[in-house]
């Protein structure tokens, strides 16, 4: 059985996160994703309050952009909130949005080879090793956290291109596919994960987590053909679901049956009751899915 998630998206203000939170506890939602879109909410700020809050929600953020950041100082931030709220806190990190990071001053020319060396530096942090590296991007000597986490803590990672998903299936304990992916897609990317974690002598595939805009009500997909921007397509080849909660709950069977281990759940931008929203989700759609 996969695990259902939902997203606050970062449309809402930050003060809508706690009632959201509390309410996604409450129903029974399995994790709560945040964004750290620019130039919106932090998204470590973000889950280290809802980690707070709650008593057992799994908090998951994705994804950091890798630019905007430090190795070491992401490492320590991750460290620190794992060993404060132990086994439920993930964070993915990805490339971020290129010209969000033209705006800052950060984008790197290859950002393929950044987001390579970030994850294996990464990774070797949090699992408390000294790290001496000089990279093109990602510079480290002698470097070790005092305080790494007590448990393992892998490092996932998102991605879209094809050459990103092929290398973060080398090097990536868990991958994160965005919205707007069909089933029939999602088969088309394990199986390139598959091939190119064979390809380094890999015995595991990286985890699947994946974004699903999920929209609910009388109207749900005629809205959803407004936000892909497309009509409708069949079961295997929509990209999104829409409809009551037998029917959001069939749609993640599919996505589980094409490989995702975790279907996150994307409410529309003209949802206006996020709280609603991610109780619907918890009390709702995942009983359907178990």
């Amino acid at each position: 059985m996969p695990q259902v998630g939902v997203i606050f998206p970062p449309w809402f203000p930050p003060e809508r996160l706690r009632p959201t939170a509390l309410a996604a506890e409450a129903a029974g939602v399995a994790e709560l994703w945040v964004w750290e879109d620019c130039f919106f909410e932090s998204g470590l700020a973000a889950a280290s309050a809802v980690l707070a809050w709650t008593d057992r929600l799994q908090v998951r953020v994705g994804l950091l952009p890798v630019p905007l950041r430090n190795v070491a100082l992401e490492a320590m931030e991750i460290a620190t909130v794992d060993r404060l709220f132990p086994g439920r806190f993930q964070p993915v990190v990805g490339h971020g949005v290129q010209s969000w990071m033209g705006q800052v001053g950060a984008r790197a020319e290859s950002p393929l080879t950044l987001l390579r060396e970030h994850v294996v530096a990464l990774d070797a942090l949090l699992a408390g090793d000294e790290v001496t590296t000089s990279g093109r991007y990602v510079s480290l000597d002698g470097v070790r956290l005092a305080w790494p986490p007590l448990r393992p803590v892998r490092t996932w990672a998102g991605g879209v291109g094809e050459k990103t998903l092929a290398m973060l299936g080398e090097v990536a304990s868990g991958v994160l596919v965005d919205s707007g992916t069909s089933p029939a897609r999602l088969r088309e990317i394990v199986a390139l994960l598959d091939d190119a974690a064979g390809a380094v002598g890999r015995a595991d595939r990286p985890g699947i987590a994946l974004y699903v805009h999920a929209i609910r009500g009388a109207d749900a997909r005629e809205r959803l053909a407004t936000a892909l921007g497309e009509p409708s397509g069949d079961a295997d080849t929509e990209q999104g679901l829409a409809g009551d909660a037998a029917e959001i709950a069939a749609g993640v069977a599919r996505y589980a049956a094409a490989g995702a281990g975790t279907v996150v759940l994307r409410p529309p931008e003209d949802e206006p009751d996020i709280e609603g929203y991610v109780a619907w989700v918890g009390a709702e759609v995942t009983p359907l899915v178990r």
